[in-house]
């Protein structure tokens, strides 16, 4: 009986010895697209957090008392920057933990809005101009579409998640191997799919996808509203219907879950087909293989809509 007891006691306190010596890192992202990549390097150890719910704009959520507690309490926070998520900066400035604003990661790829309304690639991360109308200049923050940046994200998580927690710290590099390894996969899959649409012209609500569009050749046409929650002019309205006239059969791309009023003005008695580009992914689960899931999910439904003209 003593004997039994004794092993007993040995394998409570070998688990008891376990527990203490893997961190409970807590890690809260802002938006979907850093808890996927996060998931990733985290599989297998735990599940990060999310702070927005899906369909919440990252520019303007109002947040709420719950979610001030978490964002002061949770271990690790990663955010994109005060060009994305304006409603941060004002909590961050209480909290003591570590917070990183992606766009600032040294390696990063950044784009900024051009007097076209277009991006243009730019590697100075200089810039202190916060502007969620995407005027000119300002930077492009929707940076996680380029899996380039995803991999530079992506290693950063795993330097801190090893530092803060050292007894896990070869499964979050294994993890970030094998994350490059998808996304390679992936990459090369995405660009054999679109390649056959990559001269054919589309239209989209929201200039959010320019990162996209770089890594795999592709090009709008035009942007209706150059920001989400801007809605444009009749002046402007008129002239893209001019537009969208004189090129025929083409796709107009909105993001969930809401599309804008306009669209059907926009495409009434015009052969174009509207359509849904999710740059947020905001119901994609948080697993590991969640990051490619929301960017194959996004040139799928590119590609789709305009092999179907």
């Amino acid at each position: 009986m003593s004997r039994i007891f004794s092993l007993f006691v040995a394998f409570v306190a070998s688990f008891l010895l376990i527990g203490s010596v893997q961190a409970d890192v807590k890690v809260l992202t802002s938006i979907k697209p850093l808890q996927l990549i996060a998931a990733a390097v985290q599989d297998g150890v735990a599940v990060p957090q999310v702070l927005l719910p899906p369909g919440a704009s990252p520019h303007h959520y109002a947040l709420r008392p719950s979610d001030v507690r978490k964002v002061q309490s949770v271990d690790l926070l990663y955010w994109i920057g005060p060009d994305m998520e304006g409603f941060l900066p004002r909590v961050l400035n209480g909290r003591t933990l570590p917070s990183v604003a992606v766009q600032d990661l040294p390696g990063l790829k950044l784009r900024h809005f051009a007097d076209d309304s277009a991006s243009h690639e730019d590697e100075d991360h200089g810039s202190d101009e916060h502007d969620h109308d995407h005027r000119p200049g300002t930077v492009d923050a929707h940076l996680w579409l380029s899996p380039l940046n995803a991999r530079v994200i992506a290693a950063k998580m795993a330097t801190d998640l090893s530092a803060a927690d050292p007894a896990n710290a070869s499964r979050y590099q294994s993890n970030l191997k094998g994350f490059n390894q998808r996304l390679d996969a992936m990459d090369a899959r995405l660009k054999a799919r679109l390649a056959g649409v990559a001269g054919k012209p589309y239209f989209v609500f929201h200039e959010a996808f320019d990162y996209f569009e770089d890594n795999y050749g592709l090009k709008h046409a035009g942007v209706f509203a150059v920001a989400a929650e801007v809605q444009p002019g009749a002046q402007h309205v008129a002239a893209m219907r001019t537009r969208l006239q004189a090129v025929g059969k083409t796709c107009v791309f909105s993001e969930p879950p809401l599309r804008p009023r306009l669209a059907e003005t926009l495409v009434a008695g015009l052969p174009v087909k509207l359509a849904e580009l999710d740059a947020l992914g905001g119901y994609t689960p948080a697993t590991a293989q969640g990051y490619e899931q929301l960017l194959e999910k996004l040139g799928n439904d590119l590609a789709g809509c305009l092999e179907s003209l």
